[in-house]
C-alpha cells in the first residue's frame, strides 16, 4: 500500500485544520499531555471521501505525543518616526506539541479508551466554579 492509498483525515485542533494519515508527524498548538502519552482528536471534518456536516460522528484520529517543543523565534520591531521617536523589539516563541499519528478511525471513537486531546489553555475545572458561584446569587435575587 502506498502513502497515497492510505486512509486520510482532516482534523481540527488549536483553531487550525490538518490533513493527516497514519505515520505523519505534526506540530500542533500545545496540548496538556506529556511525551509518550496517547491522545485522540474527535473533531474530524473528513475521513477519506466521507464529509462531515460539520463533524463526522464517531470518527477520531489517534496520535502519540513525541515531545513538547517551541517554534522558531518571531521578532517584532516597532519604530515611530520623527517626534515620537520610540522603538520596541519583542520576541516570541510559540509553544507546540509534536505528534505522530498512529491511527485514523472512521467509527468507534467512544470505545477506544484513549484520552481526548485538550489544549493547554483550556480550563475545565475553572469553568465549573463560576457556574456554581452564580447560582446562589440568582436564588437570592429571586427570593
Amino acid at each position: 500500500m502506498t502513502k497515497e492509498d492510505a486512509m486520510f483525515a482532516v482534523l481540527k485542533t488549536g483553531g487550525k485544520q490538518y490533513k493527516v494519515q497514519a505515520g505523519d508527524v505534526l506540530r500542533v498548538e500545545k496540548l496538556n499531555a506529556a511525551a509518550g502519552d496517547k491522545v485522540q482528536f474527535n473533531d474530524v471534518l473528513m475521513v477519506g471521501s466521507t464529509l462531515g456536516a460539520p463533524l463526522i460522528a464517531g470518527a477520531c484520529v489517534q496520535a502519540e505525543v513525541i515531545d513538547q517543543i517551541k517554534a522558531d523565534k518571531v521578532v517584532t520591531y516597532v519604530k515611530r518616526r520623527r517626534k515620537h521617536s520610540s522603538q520596541r523589539t519583542r520576541g516570541h516563541r510559540q509553544q507546540l506539541t509534536l505528534l505522530r499519528v498512529t491511527d485514523v478511525l472512521e467509527s468507534g471513537a467512544e470505545k477506544t479508551g484513549v484520552k481526548t486531546a485538550v489544549g493547554a489553555r483550556t480550563k475545565t475545572e475553572a469553568s465549573d466554579a463560576p457556574a456554581t458561584a452564580t447560582k446562589p446569587a440568582q436564588d437570592a435575587a429571586e427570593a
